[in-house]
């Protein structure tokens, strides 16, 4: 490689000797990469379609060795530094233009021990790779709900999913993690080594280090469970949005109801007269006995007349992927997000409203339950604070090209400023946007100043930038 053109922390372009460049390629069992070369337009590619960036470097990792070189090098050489890990961050802060960027999609290792019921996990890996080798033995972690999310940035944003409500966060089952730090040594945290790092990267995104390996706790689960769909028209929207507020209160941990507001896609179970119609849907899991589970949901199939349903026991593994299809790689996104502990009628007032005026048939608006046991953990407990939230909700705006771009971003901010009023102020950092800096204090509340304090003495210059950040403050 010859010399290189990049640019720096410090936002000027800056040169590198080819030689240097030579030498990091060599010392690397992975590969590094630059713009022309086999392998980058891959490497740089993110599931969100909006975010398009070139890198000047690309380093691709294949272990902790090559993460500790990259990092090295990047700091040694004052560059501006992304790390993608799974690519599925909606605000693309896995990739830059111009600057390095360190890949981990090639660490996808999954090793399961059923005995201690651990997994080892690296970052590369998604939430399908996860659940296939931790279903094999009946065990899960909780996770997402789209199976092509990767487990770094879902853990390390927080993480919650269908089994939160039994078994917490995806970080309250994070036993420990290796970190490559800003001066490129790896280290262990957990509750007895480095402590105040394991307290920050569990919600704190990638402000903190680069985790190499993480170490989950696994619980039984399945590997059949119920689950399934319940669809109805919108003009039954009001009548059976109250009543599953009622029953949602009813609800016991092993349970989860979550609602889809959106335009019927063409699914088989459904009449073609109500494709492109708007629909609300009400995504139902139990992890319990399915016998309880179908007598548990049987008032939610009567609160009026479905178009349509399709419930049954099904592998846990083959519910994670359900909503695949409707999350695909390849199309523009753009979301906003607020955390609830009521669902008000006044929030269904607003959703409704923005159901009407549905600026893409891909576009939509889903509630997840959450609470159970995920609010049992105090909100200093982990850098991740908003434990109160019963209910989040995700504005997704997801549409197929450019000229969409104003008229979806548009829609999607002015159903989050009209639902704001109902919200705890809170928010799940995962679900912020790169235009949201301004909500990243808002998002860990009063845990914010002891994670400036963490980031001070792990990464004092601020090389983990890319991200929703948190500067370092002694």
């Amino acid at each position: 490689m010859s010399g290189l053109k990049i640019l720096g922390s410090d936002g000027k372009s800056k040169s590198i000797d080819g030689a240097k460049i030579e030498s990091l390629k060599g010392a690397l069992r992975g590969s590094l990469l630059q713009p022309g070369d086999a392998g980058y337009d891959e490497s740089r590619t993110i599931w969100n379609a909006m975010i398009d960036r070139r890198p000047a470097l690309i380093a691709r990792c294949t272990g902790a060795a090559d993460v500790m070189l990259a990092v090295n090098f990047a700091r040694e050489n004052g560059l501006l530094l992304a790390v993608r890990s799974g690519g599925h961050n909606i605000a693309g802060n896995a990739v830059c233009d111009d600057g390095m960027m360190i890949d981990l999609s090639p660490m996808k290792l999954v090793r399961v021990d059923p005995e201690t019921r651990t997994a080892h996990v690296g970052p590369g890996a998604t939430l399908g790779d996860f659940d296939h080798e931790a279903q094999a033995f009946g065990l899960a972690t909780p996770t997402g709900i789209n199976s092509t999310t990767g487990v770094a940035g879902l853990t390390l944003g927080g993480g919650f999913g269908w089994l939160s409500r039994k078994w917490g966060m995806t970080i309250d089952s994070l036993a420990a993690a290796d970190v490559v730090t800003a001066d490129g040594k790896l280290v262990r945290a957990s509750e007895s080594e480095n402590p105040d790092l394991f307290w920050a990267i569990r919600g704190g995104g990638g402000n903190f280090g680069i985790v190499t390996r993480f170490e989950f706790r696994l619980h039984p689960v399945g590997p059949n469970v119920l689950a399934g769909l319940v669809v109805y028209p919108i003009d039954q929207a009001r009548s059976v949005l109250q009543k599953y507020r009622a029953f949602a209160k009813t609800l016991p941990d092993e349970s989860a109801v979550w609602i889809v507001m959106r335009k019927a896609p063409p699914l088989p179970f459904l009449p073609e007269s109500v494709h492109g119609k708007e629909v609300v849907v009400f995504a139902l899991f139990h992890g319990g006995d399915p016998k309880e589970g179908e007598a548990l949901f049987a008032p939610l199939r009567r609160f009026g007349t479905p178009v349509g349903e399709h419930i049954g026991v099904q592998p846990f593994a083959a519910w994670q992927t359900a909503f695949d299809p409707l999350l695909t790689p390849g199309a523009r996104n753009y979301w906003k997000s607020h955390d609830f502990i009521e669902f008000e009628d006044a929030l269904i007032d607003v959703a409704l409203k923005y159901v009407g005026q549905l600026p893409s048939p891909h576009t939509e608006i889903f509630i997840g339950q959450i609470g159970g046991a995920m609010s049992r953990v105090a909100s200093d407990a982990t850098a991740y604070s908003d434990r109160s939230a019963q209910y989040v909700m995700n504005v997704h705006g997801r549409w197929e090209t450019a000229a969409e771009d104003k008229s979806c971003v548009a829609w999607c901010r002015r159903l989050f400023d009209e639902a704001a009023p109902h919200a705890t102020g809170g928010v799940y950092v995962n679900f912020l946007t790169e235009d949201e800096g301004d909500r990243v204090a808002k998002a860990y509340g009063g845990n914010f100043k002891r994670m400036a304090q963490v980031k001070a003495k792990y990464d004092p210059g601020n090389l983990f930038r890319l991200n929703h950040n948190v500067k370092p403050q002694a």
